[in-house]
Formats: C-alpha cells, sequence, structure tokens
C-alpha cells in the first residue's frame, strides 16, 4: 500500500453545493435561502440571542446572587433544644410556645428543627418536622403530630 492508492471511503466525500448557478445546478437565483428579509442577504446573520431590537433574554434576567422566590415559605422555627425546658407530657404547638414566651413572633406556621438533645416526653403538635427533630421527639418517648 502507498499513499498514492488511498482514497477515501466510498460516500464519505460530498461534492461542494455550487449556488446561485442557474436551475439546473439545484440552488439558483436565492440560494435556498427563501425570499427576501434578513436571513437572505449575503454576509454573516444575526448573533446568536439576537431579537430583532427587541431587549434580549440574556440582559433582562438578572445576573447576581439568584432570583427571588415568588412566594416564599416562611415558619416560625423552633429546636428541639428548646423544648427541652418543658415539663413531661407538655402539649406542644405555637399558641402554647408563645404563651411560654419560648416563641416571641408569629413568623408563620410551626418547624421543628433537630439541634440540640431532649430527655422529657412531649406531644408536638407542628406543620413541619426536620428528619432529625421528629428522631429525637420520638426517641425521648414523645409524639410529632403534622
Amino acid at each position: 500500500m502507498k499513499l498514492s492508492n488511498l482514497s477515501p471511503k466510498a460516500g464519505s466525500k460530498k461534492r461542494r453545493r455550487r449556488v446561485g448557478r442557474g436551475i439546473a445546478a439545484g440552488q439558483g437565483a436565492s440560494c435556498g435561502f427563501g425570499m427576501r428579509g434578513q436571513k437572505s442577504r449575503s454576509g454573516t446573520g444575526t448573533k446568536a440571542g439576537f431579537e430583532g431590537g427587541q431587549m434580549p433574554l440574556y440582559r433582562r434576567v438578572p445576573k447576581l446572587k439568584h432570583f427571588t422566590i415568588v412566594n416564599p415559605k416562611n415558619f416560625t422555627i423552633v429546636n428541639v433544644a428548646q423544648l427541652a425546658d418543658l415539663p413531661a407530657n407538655t402539649e406542644v404547638t405555637l399558641e402554647s410556645l408563645m404563651a411560654a414566651g419560648i416563641v416571641t413572633t408569629n413568623d408563620g406556621p410551626l418547624k421543628v428543627l433537630g439541634d440540640g438533645e431532649l430527655s422529657v416526653a412531649l406531644k408536638v403538635t407542628a406543620a413541619a418536622f426536620s428528619n432529625g427533630a421528629k428522631a429525637k421527639i420520638e426517641a425521648a418517648g414523645g409524639s410529632c403530630e403534622a
């Protein structure tokens, strides 16, 4: 085998399209670009993201930090460590915590988080529990009710 014997595989090479050379060439006159308009003209088209003069999407969206959440979920948060001071078998709700002075403001439904330790059995009623908080309350002999 010599370099002069090498040739591309059959069907791998296509002929160059000769546009604008009459109807016999298959791409005469408008060269497959259709009739009139910006995309039929010679030269490069529009740049990526161009929207015809309208402010493009990449300039409309905010660039810094993050998108603000439209409807954020706000919870009144309390940790398991704050519940440890309560007497055993107490029913814990948002109202009872506000009465006890553990929570001062109502920032939405109550959510219990698992920071700290708990040794007393409590009956906790809240909108949400973290997995750690649920495990610690039930390990202490209490119950969680959503």
